[in-house]
């Protein structure tokens, strides 16, 4: 599915941070969170563990909790739904836009009650979401905007870059992104008094030993150490090139599925100027089911090719349902969820191994059944 796009500079990187004596929190994590801030023009990054331990640090310092709801897609990066759980607050689903697969502006409105304290919306497998909606829906309410940029590095908005929507924004570093260091998040944003408490409880200052207030906001031990930091800014001076080869990876993708009927070729907004797509995400056909996407992955999987489900909605899981939450509820996510397979995505795939692939998507897919276009 992956396969880092690592160079020899990486390499010697972390081997500088292996001959030096600082191998936790130090002076290149605060490299990376002023480069990174500044690649999307923010104020202020802070680096931790990973996005979803940034998020939980994020609803911490907002002082959400038991009674708070947060308003999220289920069809996304697990991890952060699962982070406003573990915070005690209330996650509350709505459905997506059907082209994007982005949650949608004004299907989060209805979802709004006197118990909302925030929105979570991402820029679902790249793609950017409708920000300047969703910005209007949180101020017109007062609710705390919290963009999920993990999969879409690069990618750019007609109303700017990602990362600079949200009153925070949060980017992974674990694979498969752009930025591949097996670990490591940062957050960014321009409130000065948030990223201090951030920073608080990211993790415990070498200050805070003989300090008599070291425990007033109990730290989370989520820093980023210095090896990561090291891989990380090694791969974001060189991102360009890095977007640039997986374009050209996309556009051979692209090129073996133009013969593939029945099927939904990657959508672009005209609303958005640049997309740097996540994974190679093949939308299948409405006569598919879900049943017959999972054999087509089971086909796939046995010709060798890691293909997989973009997603199992979170509001289907096991917790979610403990809430309340049922099939049904979400008609747009679970049509898009069940149809949706991606496959490998990276910069060292060749056209050979594209088009066995895409062969081998077309055979299981006519095994399964023929598949009527998804419009």
């Amino acid at each position: 599915m992956s396969d880092p796009d690592l160079t020899l500079e990486d390499v010697v990187a972390v081997e500088q941070v292996l001959r030096g004596a600082q191998l936790g929190q130090g002076a290149l994590v605060e490299e990376l969170e002023q480069a990174f801030a500044a690649q999307c023009g923010r104020a202020r990054g802070v680096a931790a563990s990973s996005a979803a331990m940034a998020l939980v640090m994020v609803l911490t310092a907002k002082g959400m909790g038991p009674g708070d709801e947060v308003i999220l897609s289920a069809h996304s990066f697990h991890e952060l739904g699962h982070a406003v759980l573990r915070c005690g607050a209330t996650p509350v689903f709505a459905d997506i836009d059907y082209w994007s697969g982005c949650l949608s502006a004004t299907k989060s409105a209805d979802k709004v009650t006197s118990r909302t304290r925030a929105i979570l919306a991402g820029n679902t497998c790249g793609h950017p979401a409708d920000w300047p909606g969703l910005r209007a829906l949180a101020d017109a309410h007062g609710l705390f905007l919290i963009e999920d940029s993990s999969e879409a590095i690069g990618s750019r908005h007609k109303a700017g870059v990602v990362g600079s929507f949200g009153d925070v924004a949060l980017f992974d570093f674990a694979q498969p992104g752009v930025i591949a260091c097996g670990e490591g998040g940062i957050a960014l944003t321009d409130d000065t008094q948030l990223a201090m408490a951030l920073r608080r409880l990211r993790s415990r200052s070498l200050s805070d030993r003989t300090s008599v207030s070291a425990g007033v906001d109990a730290p989370f031990g989520a820093a980023m150490g210095a090896m990561v930091a090291a891989l990380a800014l090694a791969q974001l001076r060189r991102l360009d090139v890095l977007l640039e080869r997986r374009r050209g990876v996309q556009a051979m993708y692209d090129g073996f599925m133009q013969s593939f009927e029945g099927i939904k070729p990657p959508y672009i907004s005209p609303d958005v100027e640049e997309v740097h797509w996540f994974l190679y995400t093949v939308h299948l056909g409405t006569r598919f089911t879900k049943g017959s996407r999972d054999a087509i992955l089971e086909d796939m999987r046995t010709e060798g090719v890691e293909a997989h489900a973009y997603s199992s909605p979170l509001h289907l899981q096991r917790a979610y349902r403990a809430l309340g939450w049922t099939r049904g509820d979400l008609f747009v996510t679970e049509k898009v969820a069940d149809r949706a397979v991606v496959l490998p995505f990276h910069a060292h795939l060749t056209p050979e191994q594209i088009a066995f692939m895409v062969a081998r998507l077309k055979d299981a897919s006519i095994n399964a059944g023929a598949g009527a276009a998804i419009y």
